[in-house]
């Protein structure tokens, strides 16, 4: 059947604000088409297949009266309570165990039917038996009670639930943090021991090169002593060279003169040649120097007798002194 005849029968099945869908052995709910009529608040959808509600059809919030009795809904959408004007349901005769927390705020609601269904022990009480108009207002009253009490529970579980993942995330933030702020602490920390191993080795190294250059200084300056020293040294030695080279030239000069006057003096006496001319004056100086010696040899034996007996003079005087 295509959406036009479905569009069709269902304008077909409308009376008013009503739409009689009952007995057409339906297994879903046209919710598409409602949708297109606002004008109709009332379906009846009674005695038909349907298993389940689509989540669309609690957009219908224009309805007021549904009846979805003998039917084979196991369950109802969650959203369900947006139906605020909903005054009247039918769930006579259905497979329903509980109902969604959100039919706590249907608050229109006036007539509830939920008898034969297998209800879960709370919800079956508060429903009671529904066997009249009276009993079926009292159910609608009291099932509201009961799901606004499962509310408040749902409510009160999710903001413990909803405070202990607040809990649980502070306390995760936290040990983020702490964990941020040990991280930081050892950034810091390894950032100040380079820092301080690279001042150590900045130190080594300036002392490193100080030393260096104190070395370098010192060896420079020790260089130079040497050198000065040396540089006198060879000041010194080389001031009295031409002195000494000199003085050695005259004495032996001298040494010569006096071997050659020794010589001439010897062979003038001591040869043939003694008779000679130019020997005779030779001859006359070497006996007077001879004579002057031994006249000089005893001077100098009585003048060290004299010394003798003056020390010996000395020493007997400063003996007595003592005594």
């Amino acid at each position: 059947m295509s959406k036009n005849s479905k569009v069709l029968n269902l304008k077909d099945k409308i009376s008013g604000n009503e739409v009689d869908l009952s007995l057409c052995n339906l297994t879903e709910v046209p919710v598409r088409e409602l949708a297109l009529f606002p004008k109709v608040t009332v379906v009846d959808l009674s005695c038909n297949n349907i298993t389940s509600l689509p989540p669309e059809f609690c957009n219908l919030t224009h309805l007021v009266k549904v009846d979805l009795s003998k039917n084979q809904l196991t369950g109802l959408p969650d959203d369900l309570g947006n139906l605020v004007n909903l005054q009247h349901l039918d769930l006579y005769n259905n497979k329903l165990t509980n109902l969604p927390v959100s039919f706590s705020q249907l608050r229109s609601l006036k007539w509830l039917d939920l008898k034969d269904n297998p209800l879960e022990l709370g919800l079956a009480k508060a429903a009671g038996d529904c066997l009249d108009e009276k009993q079926c207002k009292q159910c609608a009253t009291k099932v509201l009670q009961h799901m606004r009490a499962i509310q408040e529970e749902v409510d009160h579980a999710r903001e413990k639930r909803l405070l202990r993942e607040k809990e649980l995330e502070r306390k995760r933030e936290a040990k983020q943090r702490e964990r941020e702020a040990r991280e930081r602490e050892a950034r810091k920390r390894e950032k100040a021991e380079e820092k301080e191993k690279r001042r150590k080795e900045y130190n080594a190294q300036k002392a490193a090169l100080a030393a260096q250059e104190q070395q370098k200084k010192k060896s420079e300056e020790k260089k130079k002593k040497n050198g000065q020293a040396a540089d006198k040294k060879v000041a010194v030695e080389s001031k009295p060279k031409p002195r000494r080279s000199v003085i050695g030239l005259i004495f032996k000069l001298l040494l010569l003169l006096l071997v050659g006057l020794a010589g001439v003096a010897a062979v003038c006496r001591l040869t043939d040649l003694q008779k000679e001319a130019f020997c005779l004056p030779i001859n006359a100086a070497v006996d007077d120097g001879l004579s002057w010696a031994k006249e000089q040899q005893i001077v100098l034996r009585q003048l060290v007798q004299n010394l003798s007996t003056a020390a010996k003079e000395f020493l007997e005087s400063t003996q007595t002194s003592k005594n």
